[in-house]
């Protein structure tokens, strides 16, 4: 099997992992506050492109090295 397409695989696994559970922390957090529900989804958005950033240049990377 080719490293890169493994290592792709790793790459978009957590990060699908990563936003997953930033999501559902997200959602447990506004249901026990709702007044603080536009702050948090803010983070929750600020996190999840950061995770796709970083995400997207360790697939890149990884196809980049073979």
């Amino acid at each position: 099997m080719n490293t890169a397409v493994l290592g792709a695989g790793l790459v978009a696994f957590s990060a699908a992992f990563g936003i997953g559970w930033i999501g559902s922390s997200a959602m447990k957090a506004m249901s026990r506050q709702p007044e603080a529900a536009s702050n948090i989804q803010t983070a929750m958005l600020i996190a999840a492109a950061l995770i796709e950033g970083v995400a997207l240049f360790g697939a890149v990377i990884c196809f980049l090295a073979n």
